[in-house]
């Protein structure tokens, strides 16, 4: 079968011809219809240093899919074939302290598809049964591609009540962007998001945010001036990992009020600890998707109307894959797909523009 490899400990990805898997008990074999490029598979493809420390060559990486199931091992009553899934690229022990206590998102001894063990950017993987997330038939492939991404964004989004709540998020990537669309359907009053992406900024408008501001020309005390707020966000949302927009935040939020933070900096961060305490912050790291909650939360949102396909802003067939990770690369997308069905339906390659 075709699978993108990590075939040697340099940057690049390759595509090669591999075995393809077989379900051992427990497991099914999914068919690949579609995958999401996240920003842990450019890392990789860059083989920068979170990469070298954390990935083991050679490896077919990625882990955001949706696809069918085609065969099933021993014991698998879950799902059957023909289903259509997505998976929770985390596999747990189930033994250790959290994990006993159904607090699973929190195992410390998770393995991550993709990067320890075969992932998704391939024709076919493996996975348990119980990591696969069944989709309705009629669910749109692009957002059942992301659903992993979505996880994170809704994680985060309701980590703390937003109903009537001021919110502000950090950072127009595409999990920015969804989080920006749940908090929005769940009830928040004001939604700022902040970025320095002209790109990024427009899709957030799309998706229904009360400002999008460039905080490379417009303060954030502008801002709550100009929306008539008469004291800082009551949520805030960190998802950019850029070194300043914590401390912002910090300073931006009301009296008790809740950050959760999901962006990873590349170093730390120095905040004002003092408004921490004085104010009675709270902030709360966020990791992945609560299992299987988060999961359950998701799916919902999208029955009840939720719509995260104007996040997916570009379509590459698996041959262009270079190309598919230079345009994330250069951040004028939103979420980017690679098909990787044979013959994909007449039609299927949408605008690459994102704005159309």
């Amino acid at each position: 079968m075709r699978a993108l490899v990590k075939a040697k400990a340099e940057p690049g990805l390759w595509l090669e011809e591999v075995p393809e898997p077989e379900p051992g008990p427990g497991e099914a074999l999914v068919q690949v219809l579609q995958t999401g490029i996240c920003g842990t598979d450019l890392h990789i493809l860059n083989w920068d240093e979170w990469a070298r420390t954390h990935v083991s060559v050679p490896l077919v990486v990625g882990h955001e899919f949706v696809g069918r199931v085609v065969e099933v091992g021993a014991g698998v009553d879950r799902v059957a074939v023909g289903d259509l899934v997505s998976g929770e690229g985390h596999l747990v022990c189930g033994r250790c302290r959290n994990c006993m206590a159904g607090r699973r998102h929190l195992c410390a001894h998770t393995q991550g598809v993709g990067i320890n063990r075969a992932g998704a950017f391939a024709d076919h993987l493996t996975l348990p049964a119980g990591n696969l997330w069944k989709h309705p038939a009629d669910i749109n492939l692009d957002v059942a591609t992301i659903f992993d991404p979505f996880g994170n964004a809704v994680h985060t989004a309701l980590a703390f009540p937003v109903v009537n709540e001021d919110v502000l998020i950090t950072g127009a990537g595409p999990i920015g962007l969804m989080a920006a669309a749940v908090v929005r359907h769940a009830g928040a009053r004001h939604v700022v998001i902040t970025d320095v992406n002209p790109y990024r900024l427009e899709l957030a408008r799309k998706v229904g945010v009360t400002a999008a501001v460039d905080v490379s020309r417009t303060t954030l005390p502008q801002v709550q001036a100009d929306l008539g707020m008469k004291e800082g966000f009551d949520v805030g949302l960190e998802m950019s990992g850029h070194p300043s927009a914590l401390p912002a935040m910090v300073d931006s939020m009301s009296h008790g009020g809740r950050i959760a933070v999901l962006g990873l900096a590349s170093g730390p961060i120095s905040i004002d600890w003092s408004r921490v305490v004085l104010s009675m912050l709270t902030i709360q790291g966020i990791y992945g998707r609560q299992m299987y909650e988060t999961w359950y939360a998701m799916s919902v949102l999208v029955e009840e109307g939720l719509d995260i396909s104007p996040v997916v802003t570009h379509r590459f067939p698996v041959t262009e894959y270079e190309q598919a990770f230079a345009t994330l690369r250069d951040g004028n997308c939103g979420k980017v797909i690679l098909d990787w069905r044979q013959d994909p339906p007449a039609g299927s390659r949408p605008r690459k523009d994102g704005l159309g």
